[in-house]
């Protein structure tokens, strides 16, 4: 899609006929625009009819589809779908109908697959992706998002990424595991983690104060956080506390859909291949003491694909001058 103030979208057009409006020919004023005569009289004729709305970009969508897969042939491949629990070509072949045609049936009535559904009752047993359109909130501090990422604690001298899985020096079993609990915003990507030794709800509680008053020293103001279904988030009275006292909603995302805390969870993946699991650490210390430094590389350095190649801090302060 064109920028929104670019030639001949909505404010272009406004320009076209405001100088046609004047009583100039169309022409002339298609001819200083850039534009056909039969494209200045099309937007001239619409402003004439529907006014500012007229200029807006219609849908291209067909008013009819006569060619169409009639309702009642759309219903036979549901109903032999929901019968047969079979495939496009078993049901095509049945229905002597294209394979390919059965299948975009399926999709526009957003049939689910017969791998998430169970072989005998055909019901949905196995989690799918129903949030499949990507958002994004329109400025930072709008939803954070936040999870926590459990990681092995390393021996002193190097686990098996150092030794291999043999017998190694300093081998000790039931080291623990560190809590990487990890905020992310919405809209520019800042993100903000601490090392924790567990997942309770105080400990997350105590988080999400930190994390706040990291956000506030960039001038964001938290106002909903998403997290998922774990009780230390969605029962825990401390971590509800929390949230109420920097002035946030809390939201949590659809059972067994993680996509729905998305931005997190690719943060969490970023961090693992980019610091947990980056070299071979000496001990867990050497680890631990990576983190500060890997952050102010992935906040103030570090290319965003997400947010177009740019770095997080970039749209922070782009933001808060735009919102301030």
């Amino acid at each position: 899609m064109s920028h929104a103030n670019a030639r001949l979208t909505p404010a272009g057009r406004l320009i076209l006929v405001q100088r046609i409006a004047t009583g100039r020919p169309p022409a002339h004023v298609a001819a200083e625009m850039g534009v056909s005569r039969a494209c200045a009289y099309k937007w001239w004729n619409r402003w004439k009819a529907d006014g500012k709305a007229g200029l807006v970009d219609r849908s291209s969508r067909a008013h009819s589809h006569p060619r169409r897969t009639p309702a009642c042939l759309e219903t036979q491949i549901r109903i032999s779908r929901h019968l047969s629990r079979r495939g496009p070509v078993a049901i095509g072949a049945h229905l002597s109908v294209p394979a390919s045609t059965v299948g975009r049936v399926l999709r526009r009535h957003s049939t689910p697959l017969l791998a998430a559904c169970d072989p005998v009752t055909g019901q949905v047993i196995r989690a799918s992706r129903r949030s499949a359109h990507r958002y994004e909130h329109d400025r930072p501090g709008s939803l954070i998002h936040v999870d926590v990422k459990k990681l092995g604690r390393i021996p002193d001298g190097g686990g098996w990424r150092a030794h291999g899985r043999g017998t190694r020096p300093a081998a000790r079993r039931r080291l623990g595991y560190d809590y990487v609990h990890a905020a992310v915003d919405d809209h520019s990507r800042l993100a903000y983690a601490e090392i924790l030794g567990d997942e309770k709800g105080a400990t997350c509680a105590g988080f999400l104060t930190r994390a706040a008053a990291f956000y506030a020293g960039h001038g964001i103001s938290i106002e909903r956080v998403i997290t998922d279904n774990a009780k230390n988030y969605r029962i825990s009275r401390d971590f509800a506390a929390a949230a109420e006292a920097i002035g946030a909603t809390r939201k949590f995302i659809r059972p067994h859909c993680p996509w729905t805390n998305g931005k997190v969870e690719r943060f969490n993946r970023t961090l693992g291949a980019e610091w947990a699991y980056s070299r071979v650490f000496a001990s867990n210390d050497d680890r631990a003491a990576l983190l500060p430094t890997w952050l102010n590389h992935y906040n103030l350095n570090r290319p965003h694909l997400g947010i177009g190649g740019r770095s997080p801090i970039s749209r922070v302060n782009n933001a808060v001058g735009q919102y301030t």
